[in-house]
């Protein structure tokens, strides 16, 4: 079981396969199944509502609609090692969706602000009403 602060993948939640993969590998990989394929079930990991909203957003088109995140690796050559990419990647993912995002705090301009703002537009203003045809009256 991969532990991480507030995030735990229960084996029961996981489903591992292993792919043929492209890349790296020379003729090995046309022998060998060394791609990891992690499907995780969400719902089964006991996440807060939010955080499984935020998960969602992260994951994209990685998670499934019936709540199942599908992670894929196949940078490395051997399968221990896909495996540990794929947990890493799923854990990464999981405490992204614990952070919260931070409260914005609302501003108001000032009064002296908004007077400056409204100046420099009249002066614009007729800055460019200067700039029309010459009329020769």
């Amino acid at each position: 079981m991969a532990e991480l602060p507030g995030a735990s993948l229960f084996e029961g939640a996981i489903e591992e396969r292993f792919l043929a993969a492209s890349g790296p590998g020379g003729q090995n990989v046309n022998k060998v199944a060394t791609a990891c394929q992690l499907r995780v079930d969400v719902f089964a990991l006991g996440l807060h509502p939010e955080t499984y909203r935020r998960l969602k957003i992260a994951a994209g088109s990685r998670m499934t609609a019936s709540g199942v995140l599908v992670v894929t690796a196949r940078r490395f050559r051997t399968q221990e090692a896909n495996r540990a990419d794929a947990r890493e990647r799923v854990l990464e993912l999981i405490a992204q969706a614990e952070q919260r995002e931070a409260r914005r705090v609302k501003t108001k301009p000032s009064k002296a602000a908004k007077a400056r703002r409204v100046d420099t537009k009249k002066v614009r203003s007729s800055v460019k009403a200067g700039r029309g045809r010459v009329r020769e009256d």
